[in-house]
This record gives structure tokens, C-alpha cells and sequence, in this order.
């Protein structure tokens, strides 16, 4: 089944062309991360991966300022650091 997933990915990555793929939050792409966190660590890893993405890779969120050190802060009040979240994000 883990073949399954990463199959799904790479089809995904060869069907839409990267621009025309949703803009994601995260500095590594969500899909990226999925496939990384599947191959390495199993499918029920991956499928958490995917779960956890698809709850908080959205564009309902707060951007605040501590310390000098931007944090985004889901909906689900998870807290970011700056250097996990893309930069386009802050722009």
C-alpha cells in the first residue's frame, strides 16, 4: 500500500505542472513532504503527514512578530517558526 501512495504522488507531480499547483505554506512542498515522510517511515506515517497538511496548510491563519522572529499560527492554534513556513507567505 505505501507503493500506492507514492505512486499517487509522483502521478500528481507528472500530471499538474508545478505552477499551476496550489501555493503551500510549508518551505517543503506538501507533497514533498509526504512522499519523504512515506518512503522513509511507512504509510501510516505518511498517511498522518497527509492528514496533518491538508488540516494546516490552508489560508486561514496569523502572522505575529516576538523576539525579532515572525511565528504563523494555524486555525487550529499550532505555532510555526519563520524558517518552516515559505517566505512568499510574509510578503
Amino acid at each position: 500500500m505505501k507503493i500506492v501512495l507514492l505512486l499517487i504522488i509522483r502521478a500528481y507531480w507528472f500530471l499538474i505542472p508545478k505552477h499551476k499547483r496550489r501555493k503551500c505554506l510549508f518551505k517543503v512542498s506538501c507533497s514533498n513532504y509526504v512522499y519523504k515522510k512515506t518512503k522513509s517511515e511507512g504509510l501510516i506515517k505518511g498517511i498522518k503527514a497527509l492528514k496533518f497538511r491538508v488540516e494546516n496548510c490552508n489560508h486561514y491563519y496569523n502572522i505575529i512578530e516576538v523576539n525579532n522572529e515572525k511565528l504563523l499560527i494555524s486555525t487550529k492554534l499550532l505555532i510555526f517558526k519563520e524558517k518552516e513556513i515559505n517566505q512568499t507567505v510574509f510578503k
